[in-house]
């Protein structure tokens, strides 16, 4: 989130839509690696928890 407000106050402050854009892009698949990180890893822990 705070990435996403950073690039629109520089978007506010004159760059352009275009680099905005890609920006944003990067920085959501970035964070869409990581939450499919922490589901796989609860998803590790909730069978280790069960097999207990």
């Amino acid at each position: 989130k705070d990435a996403i407000d950073m690039i629109k106050d520089l978007k506010n402050d004159g760059l352009s839509e275009d680099l905005a854009k890609n920006a944003e892009e990067e920085v959501q698949k970035i964070t869409n690696t990581y939450i499919k990180k922490v589901d796989e890893l609860v998803e590790l822990k909730e069978k280790d928890i069960m097999t207990v």
